[in-house]
């Protein structure tokens, strides 16, 4: 009798572990894919040449919010480029611009770090910080002589997570796991240099 009802609870321990098993993998996978939408972009000319102004709404989603909170750094990239169309030929390239943003968690300070360069931020909250990450205000992107005046050309602007700056063990779920997945637009729009008033 003591071995029928052992061989039982066997059974039953293993069949209650291949369902916490299941649960948690569903989890896993059923965890939402995060994304970071472009909202308005605009070229700006201005004396020493154009800028950029940009607005991204980021949404890391709850297993990268999770993860930068207990102290994994993540990387985003904004993009920048400005071509112009050619009959029978391919687009020319005229600028490209690359900017890196490093984000932070500090569990001593209690407090978020956004890093570009040499030039580091705190916040109190998560919020704060991604709405500082999805604003660009101004960025310098080309010379004022890169582009002839009255001539149409096509931007791109896209801010990523930058996978490839995950630790190693996130890297390789990312793959599988839309929780670590970040999916990030590119938004294009047409712009014509103005023509100078003389």
């Amino acid at each position: 009798m003591t071995a029928f009802f052992m061989h039982c609870c066997k059974r039953l321990e293993h069949r209650l572990a291949s369902l916490l098993a299941a649960v948690l993998l569903l989890c896993a996978f059923s965890a939402h894919a995060g994304s970071i939408e472009p909202t308005r972009a605009t070229l700006n000319p201005g004396d020493d040449g154009y800028t950029l102004s940009a607005e991204f709404t980021v949404d890391l989603g709850s297993r990268l919010e999770e993860a930068v909170a207990r102290g994994v750094p993540l990387y985003f990239n904004l993009e920048f480029i400005l071509e112009r169309n050619r009959k029978y030929w391919v687009k020319e390239h005229i600028v490209s611009r690359s900017l890196t943003y490093r984000l932070s968690y500090s569990s001593l300070m209690r407090q978020y770090r956004l890093t570009t360069g040499s030039l580091h931020q705190n916040f109190g909250s998560l919020e704060e910080a991604l709405r500082v990450v999805g604003r660009i205000a101004s960025l310098q992107v080309a010379d004022k002589d890169a582009l002839k005046n009255g001539e149409s050309y096509e931007a791109a602007v896209r801010l990523a997570l930058d996978r490839s700056q995950l630790p190693k063990p996130f890297q390789v779920d990312a793959i599988i796991d839309k929780g670590l997945q970040v999916e990030a637009k590119v938004l294009r729009w047409q712009f014509t240099a103005p023509v100078a008033v003389q």
